[in-house]
């Protein structure tokens, strides 16, 4: 991890690059794009032929992407529901039950944060809350497998209300969904599971095909292809966020565990080679031992090769002369994680602006979060915790408007909403509000 003492330094490397949308694509990926449209485009360029073919072909589209990016030929994008239903039933008992404590979990924190809507009768306003009547749930595949994305993801629509949750993931090369991904689809209450990845699910989900329902709104984290594939369909449908490489960062004092910090650091480090594992301490020992820490543990991880150029490329261990300055530089880069191994960690919450989420305490590890704490782990990267909020039942939910007012109430604004009217010019919206400045009694006589 590359080590900053100084804070003029520690400023301009923990303040944002480029957003993640605008990075150029590698040597490899460039390379990959030529070879499956047959001529060098950029990666905006990509999506949106793909996102074109899916919206003008359907499902003959989704098939041919399905076989040429991810190496299987589909009968069907559909997974019966007897399969998913099997991959329940067929799953390891202590599996089952872990999953089981997840979604327990899960669905009392999000119960708890369904939000109410209102009417006041006597001032004739209210505000209705509605769930949304078809949600599309993306979850990555490629080097890992996510059912606690479907649980994390497919839940809180459930407790919002939403009348039917669809599914995206990438068949493996074997051209089944993992059967671990499905029995997570059970038991979260997915209607149905389609076998199909990348910007061409997120386009069948937005613009629908013969086999694929179109959606209201389509959410859940992915590759730049997805992100990007996200942010050129909202319009047609909403969207949850733009989500790029996960990131953590740890504040810590001299009383937090080197070995501890490492875990977590290198727990984010493991989901991506572009992850961001950062530290920021008020002790130059506890920084060297953390460094130290990386490295022995490093050694022994299955994904070794990603932890390693997640540290290489964007680890960094910042050494601040007090909380405050932490603060302020986490506050600055608005992480996605915000861990805090500090003394008495609830006494500095009210110091954290902008974050996704924030973990007080040793006890509290981020994997914690990823898993089964509760709050879901879709939450905002790339510094948009300054505006964006995690996935949550609100994701689900739209706002309505309520006026009800009655004939007094009506008579005394018509006024002087008429005056802003005609000032504005719209004479058309001043003679209806004039035509309620008098009583109903007297309008019927003219």
């Amino acid at each position: 991890m590359k080590l900053v003492t100084d804070w003029a330094s520690a400023r301009a490397l923990l303040s944002r690059p480029a957003p993640y949308l605008d990075l150029k694509a590698s040597p490899a990926l460039a390379e990959g794009i030529r070879r499956l449209f047959g001529e060098s485009l950029s990666p905006e360029q990509a999506v949106a032929r793909i996102l074109a073919d899916v919206r003008r072909d359907g499902d003959r589209a989704l098939l041919d992407y399905t076989s040429r990016l991810d190496g299987v030929a589909l009968a069907s994008l559909e997974v019966p529901r007897q399969t998913i239903q099997a991959a329940w039933e067929q799953a390891a008992p202590e599996l089952r039950s872990a999953l089981e404590v997840a979604a327990g979990r899960i669905r009392a924190f999000h119960e708890r944060c369904l939000p109410a809507g209102w009417l006041d009768r006597e001032q004739g306003l209210g505000q209705a809350l509605r769930p949304l009547e078809r949600v599309g749930l993306y979850v990555p595949g490629g080097t890992a497998r996510y059912p606690s994305t479907v649980l994390m993801s497919a839940i809180p629509a459930r407790v919002a209300g939403v009348r039917e949750v669809i599914l995206a993931t990438p068949p493996g090369r074997d051209g089944q969904v993992p059967p671990v991904t499905l029995a997570a689809a059970a038991l979260a209450g997915v209607d149905r599971v389609f076998a199909m990845g990348g910007a061409q699910a997120i386009g069948a989900l937005a613009y629908g095909s013969e086999s694929v329902p179109q959606v209201d709104k389509v959410c859940g984290p992915g590759n730049i292809f997805v992100t990007l594939a996200k942010k050129m369909v909202f319009g047609t449908v909403d969207i949850d966020g733009l989500y790029g490489p996960t990131e953590t960062v740890i504040i810590a004092d001299d009383s937090a565990d080197p070995a501890l910090c490492a875990r977590d650091l290198l727990a984010q480090a493991e989901h991506d080679a572009l992850a961001s594992p950062i530290l920021i301490t008020t002790s130059r020992q506890v920084a060297q031992a953390v460094a130290r820490q990386v490295q022995q543990q490093l050694a022994g991880m299955e994904r070794r090769e990603i932890a390693a150029a997640a540290v290489e490329g964007q680890g960094v261990a910042v050494v601040v002369r007090d909380l405050e300055r932490a603060f302020e530089l986490a506050n600055a880069y608005a992480p996605e994680h915000l861990a805090l191994l500090v003394r008495e960690p609830w006494a500095h919450l009210e110091k954290v602006r902008h974050a996704g989420a924030v973990f007080l305490g040793e006890a509290s590890g981020e994997a914690l979060g990823d898993y089964i704490a509760g709050p879901s782990h879709v939450l905002p990267t790339g510094g948009t915790a300054r505006f964006s909020s995690p996935l949550g039942v609100e994701t689900f939910l739209r706002r309505m408007s309520v006026i009800g007012l009655d004939e007094a109430a009506s008579r005394a604004l018509a006024k002087p909403g008429a005056i802003i009217a005609r000032t504005e010019g719209l004479g058309g919206h001043a003679a209806a509000l004039e035509a309620r400045a008098e009583p109903r009694e007297k309008r019927k006589d003219e």
